[in-house]
């Protein structure tokens, strides 16, 4: 699979090259080279969904590739549109995930409401563009949540300079616009840490570069580490009685699990990631303890000190970076019915057989039964495992273990490596 990574790797290259001068002259026409950032709250309960903005901001760097505008891959649960206000034209469009949605399958969410902070940050338009919000149902589909009317030589949008935090890059591959940028920021690091803080950065940076695919796919990374200071050690735990003012206000016990480590601060976060160019957002968190979490094209949480803080990274990553599934089924989680069966989840590692077509039946042998029995014989091939998405019945994995299954796995399998060296093709056009 590895040299099946790199040929596919190669092909995203050569047939993006051709439409490279092309793209770049798209981008130009219509947007600046720095960033619109938009700040808003997602609330309401298990049955409704509600947008309110909060503030729009100028920011400095637009770290995504100009020669990528329009998002063909069809992840996450909401998507954002925009469109230029004259013309209609769509000029830009992403997919990503929330905590909001999380926890709107959460037992909690059927008793009452909450707000929850998201920031979606677009290329700063030259001229007058709609912003359209979507919201991914149960069924599959998008709906409309929100429309914004934005100018962007508006007097109303924020242009205060940014707080500045030191901040060093410590893989440096070339120019952001043409590479996936990876931004580490410190959580729960004193003043007096940073230089622990930055050789953390560096021990998981060599450890992710050796992993397939990424390995394969390095020269197409950057990695950052921006030296957020918190007042004191490690993340808040409610669960001990531990309570902390850090960087980015991360805790344990996120739906009350208490290994689901997270923020509900994310304005803060994008604050702090701001300093850099940033494409993922990974909060390093001083810890010895074990957790983490991941959420596609929001953010990526892993402790830094505990003996598998190397193994919950790179899970994390997955799911942030590719929007890969969780494909165990045995472990507490607080979601109810997280899939309906009778929708194709839109993760790449995951199907009800819904529409097994779209996923990673081109990668099954002919002679592999479907479903594929979870057995010795069928250990090292790509087929069709019953049990993954928190549920033991109706839902497939493709792969009896990875990465994105369990903690003894020690790689990616062939469908995920195959998703992440798709979406680091996106980055790197």
């Amino acid at each position: 699979m590895k040299n099946t990574v790199r040929v596919l790797f190669i092909a995203l290259l050569f047939i993006n090259g051709a439409s490279h001068c092309f793209a770049q002259s798209e981008f130009s026409k219509w947007f600046e080279n720095k960033a619109l950032r938009i700040d808003y709250y997602l609330a309401g309960n298990a049955d409704s969904e509600h947008f309110y903005l909060d503030d729009l901001r100028e920011e400095p760097f637009w770290s995504g590739s100009p020669n990528s505008l329009i998002d063909n891959l069809d992840f996450g649960t909401h998507r954002v549109l925009v469109t230029d206000a004259q013309s209609g034209t769509l000029i830009y469009s992403r997919g990503f995930c929330t905590l909001f949605q999380e926890w709107q399958t959460t037992a909690e969410a059927q008793k009452l409401d909450r707000a929850f902070e998201q920031v979606t940050r677009i290329p700063y338009p030259k001229q007058k563009v709609t912003v359209t919000f979507q919201s991914r149902g149960r069924d599959g589909k998008f709906t409309e949540l929100h429309q914004l009317e934005i100018d962007p030589a508006g007097i109303f949008i924020n242009r205060r300079a940014m707080n500045t935090i030191p901040n060093y890059k410590i893989v440096d591959n070339g120019h952001y616009s043409q590479k996936l940028d990876i931004a580490f920021i410190a959580e729960g690091y004193a003043n007096n840490q940073m230089d622990k803080f930055k050789s953390d950065v560096k021990r998981f940076a060599d450890f992710l570069l050796s992993q397939p695919p990424f390995d394969e796919l390095a020269e197409s990374i950057n990695i950052w580490a921006v030296a957020s200071e918190s007042d004191g050690v490690g993340p808040t735990n409610p669960g001990t009685g531990y309570w902390n003012t850090t960087a980015t206000q991360s805790e344990f016990y996120t739906f009350g699990i208490d290994r689901y480590l997270t923020t509900t601060h994310f304005h803060r976060v994008m604050d702090i990631a701001a300093n850099v160019p940033a494409d993922l957002v990974y909060i390093l968190v001083n810890t010895g303890d074990y957790g983490g979490g991941g959420i596609y094209n929001h953010f990526c949480m892993a402790t830094s000190d505990h003996k598998l803080s190397h193994t919950v990274f790179i899970h994390e990553l997955g799911h942030g970076l590719a929007g890969l599934g969780d494909e165990y089924y045995t472990s507490d989680v607080a979601y109810e019915d997280f899939y309906p069966l009778d929708v194709e989840p839109w993760e790449p590692n995951l199907t009800t057989l819904v529409d097994f077509q779209s996923k990673w039946a081109d990668m099954v042998d002919n002679e592999t039964p479907i479903p594929t029995p979870n057995s010795q014989k069928y250990a090292n091939i790509v087929g069709v495992f019953e049990g993954g998405g928190y549920m033991h019945k109706g839902i497939y994995r493709p792969y009896v273990d990875c990465r994105m299954h369990s903690n003894n796995a020690n790689t990616f399998c062939p469908v995920c490596r195959r998703a992440i060296a798709r979406v680091i093709g996106t980055y790197s056009r």
